[in-house]
């Protein structure tokens, strides 16, 4: 897997479990559906982490890119 580029990842990691942190140290967990050029995400069975514990599930959700510090598998 080579990713030479952040969207090379993004694209990697397309309909697979990816760990987003957001500003304010919340974190989610989810399936990676959809991306785009803001790096808006979509997550499928999305659940929102504390402490590696699930808070709360949420399902399906779109998340804002400029709230994004940093997204990992």
């Amino acid at each position: 897997m080579a990713n030479d580029r952040p969207f090379d990842f993004l694209n990697d990691s397309l309909n697979k479990t990816v760990l987003v942190r957001l500003k304010g140290s919340r974190e989610l967990r989810g399936a990676l559906k959809a991306f785009d050029v803001h790096m808006n995400l979509v997550l499928d069975d999305a659940e929102e982490l504390e402490d590696d514990k699930v808070l709360k599930k949420i399902g399906s959700m779109l998340v804002r890119g400029d709230n994004i510090v940093f997204i990992s598998p």
